[in-house]
C-alpha cells in the first residue's frame, strides 16, 4: 500500500543566509520551499524559534515528543523565494533536518560558501558547525 506524503523530501532543506555575525549575534533569513517568503531573524534564539516554527507547521519532521495524527497538515504558500536574496552577505547554509527526537534537531549542514557538509547530532552542534564557518571565513577575510 503506498502512503501519500503531504510534504516532499525537498521540505527538510531550509537555507540560512547570515547576513552580520556582530559579537557571534547572528542576524539574516530563512527559506524554506513550505514559505512563500523568508523570514528575518536577528539573534541565534529568534533563528531556532523561526526554524522550529516552521517544522512544526510542516509536522516534517515530525517531533518525537509530539502526539500523531491522520490530520491533513494546514495550507501552505508554497513557491520557492527569489533567487537573488537567498544567499547571505556572510555566510549562507543548506540545513537538512532529518528527524526531532530528544528534544533536538538532527541532519546535516551545507556551508555552500566553503562547500563543506557535516551531520549533526543536536541543534547546539548545528550552531557550532555554523560557528566555525563564519570564523573561518573571517579570519581568511
Amino acid at each position: 500500500m503506498k502512503v501519500n506524503r503531504a510534504w516532499g523530501e525537498e521540505y527538510r532543506t531550509t537555507t540560512i543566509c547570515i547576513d552580520s555575525y556582530e559579537n557571534e549575534v547572528p542576524t539574516g533569513r530563512i527559506y524554506n520551499l513550505y514559505m512563500k517568503e523568508g523570514l528575518s531573524f536577528q539573534s541565534t534564539t529568534q533563528l531556532l524559534l523561526e526554524m522550529e516554527m516552521v517544522l512544526d507547521r510542516m509536522n516534517l519532521p515530525a517531533s518525537f515528543t509530539a502526539g500523531r495524527t491522520f490530520i491533513t497538515p494546514p495550507d501552505h504558500n508554497t513557491g520557492p523565494p527569489p533567487e537573488q536574496h537567498r544567499s547571505g552577505e556572510l555566510a549562507t547554509f543548506a540545513v537538512k533536518i532529518l528527524f526531532r527526537q530528544h528534544a533536538s534537531w538532527q541532519g546535516c549542514v551545507t556551508w555552500l560558501e566553503g562547500r563543506r557538509e557535516q551531520s549533526f547530532r543536536s541543534v547546539l552542534e548545528l550552531i557550532l558547525l555554523m560557528d566555525s564557518a563564519i570564523q573561518t571565513k573571517e579570519k581568511a577575510s
